[in-house]
């Protein structure tokens, strides 16, 4: 599986910025087939720095990193929700995301013109999640008009959702996240098929100036705010970013050092986008090729093989499996075999992050 995040955030706050930033990085479709690529879409590779060192022990014709799929998702306007500007559009590009990035404007600029006319994160965020809060509302409206019939006629299992959805509708109608609920796994699975926008993890990027790293008020009310949502926030300068961006590798490291940076803030948004799914990372390491599999956390070897190919999930026989800390302590297969570290694991096996893994399978 990869991971779809969806970009969001008020004109002027740096959105664009960010996007063209990763999309600088973007890896060729043709290592993906199925993937189809728009204009609005950018499919990012993944760093991550074991993957290098089982390919310099395994030496394969090529290596293919785990990616990420970014979504740059206009019409994001007071009153979307409503079908102002690109709203509907809006609406449904970001049902189909997993998580959504708000991208929140965290510093003065007299020649960047904020569309309010003045810096105020509050504002901001308030007007995004307003805007998603009232699509929501709809649809929970829409839900318990449905399920109140159901309910009156003594249905348990409709009576325990209508109260759940009239626990949201009430977090809604205050122009609060759903998320904020702190809701069960119980009650998230029950209000899944309809797919809250306000359900989704989110992630708060907060865009900086170069010296707004510290002692910036508007970082601070960004910060508050995840806080009380439970929510991730990652902060970067968006111009750094750009400028990282169009450096080659070896000037890239030069640059982040004299900033005293280990790695550029779009590897940090990617892995908190990792973070913020319960995401992990298998390998499959071949001659031909070395290559990371996205899967989410607490996955049986069955689950991830099917990450390859349906096939081999329908066909699993046995998983052949060496940590990844074995496997470049003993320089590889062969020498993880000879020290007693390769074994083989059946249907049950929870995979864990790093393990490389061979599936052996039968159609």
């Amino acid at each position: 599986m990869g991971l779809k995040c969806g970009i969001v955030g008020l004109p002027n706050v740096g959105k664009s910025t960010l996007f063209n930033c990763l999309t600088k990085a973007q890896v060729s479709a043709e290592n993906y087939p199925f993937c189809t690529i728009e204009p609005n879409v950018g499919i990012v590779p993944v760093p991550d720095p074991r993957l290098d060192q089982i390919a310099a022990i395994v030496k394969p014709l090529r290596v293919l990193q785990a990616t990420v799929e970014f979504v740059d998702i206009a019409g994001l306007v007071k009153g979307a929700a409503t079908g102002e500007g690109l709203g509907n559009q809006f609406l449904s590009h970001i049902r189909e995301t997993d998580a959504i990035i708000q991208v929140v404007r965290c510093f003065e600029d007299e020649n960047v013109i904020h569309v309010s006319g003045r810096v105020s994160p509050l504002d901001d965020i308030e007007v995004i999640n307003t805007e998603l809060a009232l699509a929501d509302l709809e649809t929970v409206d829409r839900a318990i008009s449905r399920i109140q019939k159901a309910s009156k006629s003594g249905d348990k299992s409709a009576a325990i959702e209508l109260a759940l959805l009239q626990r949201v509708k009430a977090q809604l109608d205050m122009g609060k996240p759903a998320r904020a609920l702190r809701l069960t796994k119980e009650e998230q699975s029950i209000l899944k098929h309809l797919h809250l926008l306000t359900l989704k993890p989110t992630l708060y990027v907060a865009n900086v100036a170069e010296n707004g790293f510290i002692n910036n008020p508007y970082l601070d009310e960004v910060k508050k705010i995840a806080a009380s949502e439970q929510a991730e926030i990652v902060v970067i300068c968006a111009a750094i970013e750009a400028e990282i961006a169009s450096l080659e590798d070896d000037e890239k490291k030069l640059f982040l050092d004299e900033l005293n940076l280990t790695e550029p803030g779009l590897d940090r948004l990617i892995h908190a986008g990792y973070q913020l799914l319960n995401l992990e990372t298998y390998f499959t390491a071949g001659e031909k090729e070395v290559r990371a599999w996205t899967i989410p956390s607490y996955t049986t070897a069955p689950q991830a093989a099917g990450v390859i190919h349906t096939d081999f999930e329908k066909g699993f026989i046995r998983a052949e499996v060496i940590a990844y800390d074995d496997f470049i302590h003993y320089q590889g297969e062969q020498g993880a075999k000879e020290a007693g570290k390769w074994r083989l694991e059946g249907k049950d096996y929870i995979v864990q992050d790093g393990d490389i893994m061979h599936f052996r399978f039968n159609v």
